[in-house]
């Protein structure tokens, strides 16, 4: 007997592995951030990650449109994959940023915001993994909201402090767009936070 609907427990499984995904890249950013060294290698190994994210996003869309029945709305399935993998984007952007400006010795700031990312995307894998179950999904959320507003103001007392004392304005426009890029990355995650929210409110 052919089965007309497929196992939904799927998407949640393929949730968990882009958002873990994520996770990584946001760690290898971080590290790569504390400790730049040998920085060609590791930042070809979070292209890779990037890569693979998209791979990743693919495989559930591919699965989206073959899927009779879906756990949620394929809107909202859309939506909190492609917020999630908007987030990794920024994540691999920051780092390309280190390569095209050939910045060797990034401020530690970069770092502290890179860590912020971290630490929503371990919120959001969080939250994903008990989205099924729609059990404390709303606290992860409530807190990559909380850790949005921290790298906003440090991104913002970051570049007015670049203002103030930089005196290389070449320099300056690189640091800028660096934590420009990392800020968005922040947001990218709060907007995945946003979707994951909305979903589960729909599923209570």
């Amino acid at each position: 007997m052919i089965r007309l609907i497929p196992r939904e427990t799927k998407f949640f499984l393929m949730f968990a592995e882009v958002s873990q995904n994520v996770t990584e890249g946001a760690r290898l950013l971080e590290d790569i951030l504390k400790n730049p060294t040998h920085m060609e290698e590791r930042l070809a190994q979070l292209q890779a990650i990037e890569h693979r994210g998209d791979e990743m996003t693919h495989a559930i869309i591919t699965a989206l449109n073959q899927t009779f029945i879906t756990p949620f709305d394929r809107e909202d399935i859309h939506r909190l994959t492609s917020s999630l993998d908007d987030v990794l984007d920024f994540v691999n952007s920051a780092g390309m940023r280190l390569r095209l400006y050939r910045i060797d010795e990034p401020p530690p700031v970069a770092a502290e915001l890179a860590g912020l990312i971290v630490r929503q995307s371990e919120e959001l894998a969080q939250g994903v993994s008990l989205l099924e179950q729609n059990q404390r999904v709303l606290e992860h959320c409530v807190e990559v909201h909380r850790l949005e507003n921290e790298a906003d103001r440090i991104s913002r007392n970051a570049i007015a402090e670049l203002f103030d004392e930089e005196k290389d304005p070449i320099r300056l426009i690189k640091m800028k767009e660096l934590y420009e890029v990392l800020e968005n990355a922040t947001d990218k995650a709060e907007d995945a936070a946003n979707v994951l929210e909305a979903v589960a409110l729909k599923s209570t």
